[in-house]
C-alpha cells in the first residue's frame, strides 16, 4: 500500500541553514496496517505524512502509494490522486473558515472524482460519526479547536479513502472527544483502511495490541 526508498527530504537545500528532516528512509506498510508515529518534535513525523500524502517532494528517493509512483507526477495529477485514495487530518485543521461545517465536506465531496450517492445521508453520517453533526451549518471561524478538529477529522472521511493520516490528531481534543476518535480508528481498522497517526499523545499507546509503533528517532 505505501513503500518508501532511500526517502531524503532536506528544507534550504542550498543555503547555509538547510535541514535535513529525513535521510534514506525505507518502509514498507501493508494494507490495513495501522502505524503510530511516535518522536520528539523536529524528528520528522509530519514531513513523513506530507511527503507519502503528495504535499512535499522528496528531496531523493521513490514513493509509491495506492499503487501510484507519486514522487515524480505533476501537481494536477497528485491533487486527484489525494482526493481519492489519502484522507489527511491536518494538526492545523486546513479548513475554509468562512464556509460552513457542511460547505466544507460538499467542497471535499466535489474535488474527488468518487460518485457518493445520497451525498447528505452520507454527510450526515459522517458528522454524526465525529460528533460534531450539531453544528453542520456553523460557519467554521466561530469553532473551538476541539471542534475545528472534529471538523478535520469528518473532511478527511467523507470521500472513503484507502488511507488515513492523522497528525497529532487530538492536540485540540478533550478526553471524551480524544476516546471517540480512537474508537473511530478502531473501526476504521476494522473495516481494511490503512491508518498512519503522528502523536505525543500516550493514548495512543492503548492500541498496541491493533497496531505498530515506529520511533522517528530511530530511523
Amino acid at each position: 500500500m505505501i513503500i518508501l526508498e532511500n526517502v531524503t527530504k532536506i528544507f534550504n537545500e542550498t543555503k547555509p541553514n538547510q535541514f535535513v528532516a529525513l535521510k534514506n528512509i525505507n518502509l514498507h506498510i501493508q494494507k490495513n496496517q495501522f502505524v503510530i508515529l511516535e518522536g520528539i518534535s523536529g524528528s520528522g513525523k509530519s514531513t513523513l505524512l506530507s511527503i507519502i500524502a503528495s504535499y512535499l517532494k522528496p528531496t531523493s528517493g521513490n514513493i509509491k502509494v495506492c499503487n501510484k509512483q507519486i514522487a515524480k507526477l505533476p501537481d494536477i495529477h497528485l491533487s486527484k490522486f489525494r482526493a481519492n485514495c489519502i484522507g489527511f487530518v491536518f494538526q492545523s485543521y486546513n479548513l475554509f473558515d468562512n464556509l460552513t461545517v457542511h460547505e466544507n465536506l460538499i467542497a471535499s465531496v466535489l474535488i474527488a472524482s468518487k460518485t457518493i450517492k445520497n451525498p447528505k445521508e452520507h454527510i450526515d453520517k459522517i458528522l454524526k460519526q465525529t460528533n460534531i453533526k450539531h453544528k453542520e451549518y456553523e460557519l467554521v471561524q466561530n469553532l473551538s479547536g476541539g471542534e475545528k478538529q472534529r471538523v478535520a477529522f469528518a473532511r478527511a472521511l467523507v470521500n472513503d479513502p484507502q488511507i488515513i493520516l492523522c497528525d497529532e490528531p487530538t492536540a485540540s481534543l478533550d478526553v471524551a472527544h480524544t476516546q471517540n476518535l480512537l474508537d473511530i480508528l478502531k473501526q476504521l481498522h476494522k473495516d481494511g483502511k490503512t491508518i498512519i497517526v503522528a502523536t505525543h499523545d500516550p493514548i495512543f499507546r492503548s492500541l498496541n495490541n491493533i497496531a505498530s509503533t515506529i520511533f522517528m528517532g530511530k530511523f
